[in-house]
């Protein structure tokens, strides 16, 4: 698991930057696709690979899916040899990453009177806060290059720096809220985590005079020079990143909010990515201790599969969404509309506050 998360966090922080570099025809949007094929594999081949290890030894598919992002990695590495079209052989890349990555649990079905209307108030919990990370982390390299006219290598690097922080942070927060539920209670952490994180996005909208620096140059050349069969050879070993070291920095002029934004300050910046890095650990660990409570002690093999079928749709339609909203109308607009969801979650959270309660608790067995 440690493996796979670092793997992951070293992509996701370069993929905008690679794929501007191999294909300079792919814009925001294309991002969001490339990266929510990622978790659609993920969610298509999960119930297959679990289907397969109920009926075969588990090491079966465990080593198919081992081999599958092989062979995914090895073609994302050579996205840069194709003539033409490698934002698709990116997207497809991805899509069988997802596939490697996809769970081999096997799928129980639970018994007992559980609340149904608490379990899919928890799932929508869920998927809102996986929502809010997953487009979080898609938009974060783009958002940088754009308001601080970053390069490509200091976006990969200073983001990388920041998520490793964050990673810290959340080391912290998941020790020490053990501590604090027995206090307060999950339901009233789990309030206070979507707070923090509402307020880390309301931080983050533009404000101000200030403009970003605008980026006048046409990055989107569509014209594919030709290329001979011994530059290609050649081009197996040389790295994508080699050349074209000078790129133009800045907000594009192909996106016309950039015109008329603010710019976000760099403070304003680091200040939500320390609510939103407190927030999200916070929301992920109590919606699932708060699911596992609902759930009781009894097998709960298809109530989570339920639960990561939420977030793998979570991880598909945020960096799908934001990508979109970005592209059109720029960081007011979307983190506006991130503030309105989270505020609709909230609202959510408080209708169904008193039904998140233990299975234990709610026949009476112990008291709250």
């Amino acid at each position: 698991m440690f493996l796979s998360s670092v793997g992951f966090s070293i992509v996701i922080l370069s993929i905008w930057p690679y794929l501007q570099k191999i294909d300079p025809t792919a814009d925001t949007s294309f991002l969001g696709w490339v990266i929510a094929s990622y978790s659609l594999g993920q969610m298509i081949a999960s119930p297959i690979f679990g289907l397969w290890s109920n009926y075969r030894p588990r090491k079966e598919p465990l080593i198919v899916s081992i081999l599958i992002s092989v062979a995914a990695n090895c073609l994302y590495a050579y996205l840069h040899i194709p003539a033409s079209h490698n934002k698709y052989y990116m997207l497809v890349a991805r899509g069988l990453l997802g596939i490697g990555a996809a769970s081999t649990d096997e799928a129980q079905i639970p018994q007992g009177n559980i609340d149904q209307v608490a379990v899919v108030a928890i799932n929508v919990l869920f998927f809102v806060a996986l929502f809010i990370f997953a487009l979080f982390e898609t938009i974060i390299t783009p958002l940088t290059m754009d308001m601080y006219a970053w390069t490509q290598e200091q976006a990969v690097l200073y983001n990388g720096i920041i998520l490793a922080a964050l990673g810290v942070e959340a080391v912290v927060i998941f020790l020490g809220v053990k501590l604090l539920s027995k206090k307060i209670g999950e339901r009233a952490i789990l309030l206070g985590g979507l707070i923090v994180v509402w307020v880390g996005f309301f931080i983050l909208l533009p404000w101000g005079n200030q403009f970003p620096k605008i980026q006048w140059e046409d990055l989107h050349n569509n014209s594919i020079p030709n290329i001979t069969f011994g530059e290609i050879i050649i081009g197996l070993w040389k790295s994508p990143m080699e050349d074209d070291n000078e790129r133009p920095t800045g907000c594009s002029i192909e996106q016309a909010w950039c015109l008329y934004t603010p710019v976000i300050h760099l403070a304003q910046f680091l200040t939500s990515v320390v609510l939103i890095g407190l927030g999200y650990p916070v929301c992920n660990l109590m919606s699932y201790t708060l699911y596992s409570k609902i759930l009781g002690p009894k097998p709960q093999g298809v109530y989570m599969g339920w639960l990561t079928a939420s977030g793998s749709g979570a991880r598909i339609l945020g960096p799908m969404f934001i990508s979109q909203v970005y592209a059109h109308w720029g960081p007011r607009w979307a983190f506006s509309l991130v503030c309105g969801i989270i505020v609709l979650t909230i609202t959510l959270l408080g209708v169904v506050y008193k039904r998140l309660i233990a299975l234990s608790v709610r026949y009476g067995r112990i008291q709250e």
